[in-house]
């Protein structure tokens, strides 16, 4: 009996050495796959956040190079500072008279600059007013320029102010 019984306990042994030896079962399979594909899942929707970013990062240089761009054409010609109030690029009307012809150049080259951008339905804002004291008048003004267009969820808008004084 004696016998029998380490036969017994070596069959049992040998057979539990065995199911260890034999791999993955079925459900460590599933699981480690669904493992796999909630961490690929979301490292997706990081490189979708990431892309995302980046355009709104682009976008947002871009309107600020064209914004300061028109800045500094203004300081450039700051004798006729009142010239460029009220410019809308989206409408013709408001296009500095033809008496002021760095004005009107200067609107014509940041509206087709905008254009080009890329950026969509963009539109150029100018509006200049008058600001310090009076007496004595020191003929300063406070200029606004902006840029707004439709980024990828919203509308977003760059804006730059700055005094403008006579030489």
């Amino acid at each position: 009996m004696n016998d029998e019984l380490k036969k017994l306990l070596f069959s049992v042994h040998r057979s539990a050495f065995i199911v260890e030896k034999r791999g993955f079962t079925l459900i460590e399979t599933m699981l480690a796959t669904l493992l796999v594909t909630v961490g690929m899942i979301a490292l997706a929707g990081m490189i979708e956040m990431s892309l995302g970013r980046n355009l709104d990062a682009n976008e947002l240089s871009l309107a600020t190079n064209l914004t300061v761009d028109m800045m500094e054409r203004i300081q450039f010609n700051r004798r006729n500072v009142t010239a460029y109030n009220n410019v809308d690029t989206l409408n013709a009307a408001t296009k500095p008279p033809t008496t002021q012809s760095m004005a009107r150049g200067d609107y014509e080259q940041w509206s087709a600059r905008l254009t080009a951008s890329g950026l969509p339905n963009v539109q150029g804002t100018v509006t200049v007013t008058t600001v310090g004291p009076t007496n004595p008048p020191l003929n300063q003004n406070q200029v606004t320029v902006r840029v707004r267009w439709t980024g990828k969820l919203r509308s977003r808008a760059m804006s730059v102010v700055t005094i403008v004084a006579p030489e």
